[in-house]
């Protein structure tokens, strides 16, 4: 296995750790003193030695999460393992003067797994490992703060994903945590700096070297239908722009020659891309840094932001080059035999490929408490590349907003509702084939609700909530409903998932994966 820029990081901040002189090191429960001199947290005498304090924390959890569906298939279909129930999360934080220290690890059978899977791109360095929560160092000069390392950073005001958090990419290859955002989020390396010169008032920069896209299961009960069905999207594309670019022929569509030409086009390129996978592009160099800068202060009674940012989408695009060329050989080839033994084309000549469109953002955001609303709200602009939203394999530009609210209700009931939305510009340049055009046949809008309903009981040990995502334009929803009972550091909860909806949504297509689920977890 490659020893990846992440297991560097690691080692660095350990030496970091481990380099502290050995007669400098203490826990920081109070003065201690040392011949004739005192030793404090400053170490403000030449002869002092300097006091490092070193933390631990982190959780142990043991969960049980069967899939409804799984009851009703033979065999091993809903087997558990003991190592799929266990979960751990530990973090390090040391602190020596005017610097810190942290790594966090996430201890679980998926993240163990991928270190040993061969397939993994562990020497990708856009690729983080599951098992790397967090991993930086951090210092602190006056009124600035310095971090360096893997980092997850929260940008904008929404509760829930809003348009102005754009530094990390999510994890989908389990949607069974999709509420906790924190939990989605991928680390990636960044230098980020933080000034904060007074007056409630904080500006930031983050220059993050590559890019890492939305993480998707390619395979599996959460392999999403967008990767699942290119070959059959592509076949139907290619025979769309036939018909399209050689109208005549339909007049020869019902000659049974025809049926088989094109049912050996499809069967030579189904076998063309099973033998030749489209791969995700290398994103690990410096070629795709992203940068960004925000700006937030207080003005009154409400907090205010605006940012700019550069970097990619994350959310990949599928296109075919070459498609013109390919049907050119093949219907010349056609004509030219007169449906004689015709060949079925060159596959070879198509260039199936998957992108990372660029874009700048600017983007502004607002929150304030009004007649007993926390209101919350983001508007951003992205500009992509195609600027004209003529050019097929480039996103269209496109405007992103939320706006949400918290407020307590009657009887203790808390709500905490959010609406994302993006709208496309330039729409009507968007064609109709999706092998010439990535954003055919799909809607000029965008929108999702995330809601919750809470209420605490017994001292607020006991809390009892419901969280509904719904997607509007699919008509399909995710509901989540969990009773959390919590006494000191332990908690159990008991909750399920349930999928449901237009099946080819892009939550109810998962509708075979509504969940149980019982936890216990220890804090410490």
């Amino acid at each position: 296995m490659k020893i990846t820029m992440h297991v560097i990081l690691f080692l660095l901040l350990m030496a970091f750790a481990s380099g502290l002189q050995a007669q400098d090191f203490g826990f920081g429960f109070g003065e201690e003193t040392g011949g004739d001199e005192t030793v404090s947290g400053s170490g403000s005498s030449s002869g002092s030695r300097r006091l490092v304090s070193v933390k631990v924390g982190g959780e142990a959890a043991v969960e049980l999460a069967p899939y409804v569906y799984d009851f009703n298939k033979k065999g091993n279909a809903g087997a558990i393992s003991f190592w799929d129930m266990v979960s751990a999360k530990i973090n390090f934080t040391v602190s020596a003067g005017n610097v810190d220290a942290y790594t966090a690890f996430n201890l679980n059978a998926d993240a163990i797994r991928e270190l040993w899977d061969k397939s993994s791109p562990l020497g990708d360095p856009s690729y983080t490992p599951l098992i790397m929560d967090e991993a930086y160092l951090r210092a602190f000069i006056g009124p600035v703060n310095v971090e360096a390392g893997l980092r997850k950073l929260s940008w904008g005001k929404a509760d829930s994903l809003g348009p102005l958090d754009v530094i990390n990419p999510l994890d989908y290859t389990d949607l069974r945590n999709i509420s906790d955002l924190q939990a989605l989020k991928i680390a990636r390396p960044m230098a980020h700096v933080t000034w904060n010169p007074g007056g409630f008032s904080k500006l930031e920069a983050v220059f993050i070297p590559n890019f890492s896209g939305h993480r998707f299961a390619q395979e599996g009960r959460w392999a999403s239908s967008q990767f699942a069905d290119m070959s059959s999207v592509a076949e139907a594309g290619i025979l769309s722009r036939a018909y399209q670019k050689f109208p005549q022929m339909v007049l020869v569509a019902s000659d049974p020659r025809v049926a088989g030409l094109f049912n050996s086009m499809k069967a030579g390129f189904a076998e063309y891309l099973n033998n030749n996978p489209v791969d995700f592009p290398s994103t690990g160099g410096l070629n795709y840094f992203q940068t960004g800068l925000r700006f937030t202060a207080t003005v009154g009674p409400a907090d205010i932001g605006a940012q700019y940012f550069y970097g990619n989408l994350f959310l990949p695009d599928f296109s075919i080059g070459g498609v013109d060329a390919f049907l050119d050989d093949l219907v010349g080839d056609v004509l030219s035999s007169n449906f004689t033994n015709p060949s079925p084309g060159d596959p070879t000549m198509l260039k199936p490929q998957i992108k990372y469109n660029r874009y700048h953002q600017i983007g502004v955001d607002y929150a304030q408490v009004v007649f007993g609303f926390n209101i919350r709200a983001e508007l951003a602009l992205h500009l992509t590349e195609d600027l004209k939203g003529d050019d097929g394999a480039v996103r269209n530009p496109f405007i992103g907003w939320s706006l949400g609210f918290d407020r307590d209700l009657f009887w203790g009931i808390n709500a905490n509702i959010q609406c994302n939305e993006t709208l496309r510009l330039f729409n009507s340049q968007v064609g109709s084939n999706p092998i010439l055009d990535c954003e055919a046949d799909t809607k000029i809008t965008s929108t999702r609700f995330t809601m919750q309903l809470s209420k605490k009981f017994f001292r607020d040990e006991l809390e009892s909530k419901v969280i509904v995502i719904w997607d509007v334009e699919d008509l399909d929803c995710y509901i989540i409903p969990a009773l959390i009972w919590t006494i000191g550091p332990m908690s159990t909860e008991l909750s399920a998932g349930i999928f449901t909806g237009n099946k080819s949504g892009e939550l109810g297509q998962y509708w075979e994966n509504s969940f149980i689920k019982l936890g216990v977890k220890y804090s410490f």
